[in-house]
């Protein structure tokens, strides 16, 4: 199955056939869907059967055995059957929003150089903790300006897959890198914000920071000694 969320993010419609029943879910030949991780949610939207029915894909995930991408479909449901032929559109206001503050996060961690500790982020928010040295703290003003000033130069986020076995010739450029890229895969996704940073990411992304519209940081939240949460949200509904 190819990767199509990573391949061209922003398709919202394909044509495929089911596969096989799996979980309470179908697997596809192919999918747009992007399956939920790394602090993403799964896609959701809707199936199109061939007599023009459709039914609500609720999540899509990863099955942990297979490593099959699942599309959950209402318990009450009458499933297609394998081989059946299927359109695929997904809930593209809910992704692109996705995509948005997931490219954020990747300004934020910029913007505050410390060691991530965790992240997750919805249609809505989004959030990354972050370990600071002990006594400092952030401004909730001065990271809103930087982030919005990020925003505003309109820099072009590009995604790429490169090889596990290339990478490893490059060990300069994994130097760069805050977070280690995951080279026990065959590939590793690298997402790069123009003359801001290069990382490994499992998302989805925008094509340029201004894409993301300006931000707003909604709190920021002590979660340990040295552990501060920082809480950002779309500007025009804070």
């Amino acid at each position: 199955m190819q990767q199509r969320y990573y391949l061209d993010p922003y398709q919202t419609r394909l044509d495929t056939t089911v596969v096989r029943h799996l979980d309470g879910g179908l697997v596809l030949a192919d999918t747009i869907c992007y399956p939920q991780g790394g602090g993403q949610p799964g896609d959701t939207g809707t199936l199109t059967l061939a007599d023009g029915s459709t039914l609500p894909i609720e999540n899509t995930r990863r099955d942990a055995d297979s490593g099959d991408i699942v599309h959950y479909l209402p318990e009450n449901a009458q499933f297609p059957h394998s081989g059946s032929a299927v359109t695929v559109d997904i809930d593209w206001e809910r992704r692109h929003r996705h995509m948005r503050m997931h490219t954020c996060l990747h300004m934020l961690s910029e913007v505050l150089k410390y060691e991530v500790t965790s992240g997750n982020l919805t249609a809505d928010s989004a959030r990354l903790d972050f370990n600071l040295p002990e006594g400092e703290e952030l401004d909730k003003t001065d990271i809103e300006t930087r982030l919005n000033r990020m925003v505003d130069e309109n820099r072009p986020v590009t995604m790429k897959m490169i090889p596990s076995a290339e990478l490893l010739t490059q060990p300069d450029l994994i130097a760069t890198m805050a977070l280690p890229p995951p080279l026990d895969k065959p590939e590793v996704h690298l997402v790069e914000i123009s003359g801001v940073s290069l990382e490994p990411c499992g998302g989805t992304h925008v094509r340029s920071t201004a894409e993301v519209g300006h931000i707003a940081v909604k709190k920021i939240e002590n979660k340990g000694k040295r552990n501060k949460r920082v809480v950002v949200v779309f500007a025009d509904q804070a």
